[in-house]
């Protein structure tokens, strides 16, 4: 069994759900080739997070922002706002949908379904450039 690693750095991206599996994509693309094995993914960040979701119409990722913020955000009882009024929510959201990922590699590629595509949850207003461990194995 081989395995590679390297880590990425995302540009900075507004608060919300945006698609990142083209820039995942450019990351294998300078990996050696693996053509069955697995991919993790893994955030290194508190305040963002990774999933799999439709890769489409990107009204389900303003969806999935609006769900969020509407059971995370504005809460009177936090304690924890060293960062601003976003720090806690986005604590929240991150460990909610979670910082990692295992995607199948099948010929060379990763076997994602029709609709699906990466992506990063960023949390918060400002959240600045985000960094993700990409290790491909097989």
């Amino acid at each position: 069994m081989a395995i590679y690693q390297e880590t990425i750095t995302l540009s900075p991206k507004s608060r919300g759900f945006h698609l990142i599996t083209s820039e995942i994509e450019k990351a294998l693309g300078s990996m050696p080739s693996i053509e069955t094995g697995l991919l993790h993914l893994f955030i290194k960040h508190t305040s963002a997070s990774l999933s799999i979701n439709e890769n489409a119409d990107p009204t389900v990722r303003e969806d999935m922002e609006n769900f969020y913020s509407d059971i995370s955000d504005d809460k009177p009882y936090y304690i924890h706002t060293y960062e601003g009024e976003d720090d806690m929510p986005a604590h929240i959201k991150a460990s909610m949908i979670g910082s990692a990922l295992t995607i199948p590699i099948t010929n060379g590629r990763m076997n994602l379904g029709t609709w699906q595509g990466i992506y990063l949850g960023e949390h918060r207003d400002h959240g600045g450039s985000r960094r993700i461990v990409v290790t491909l194995y097989g």
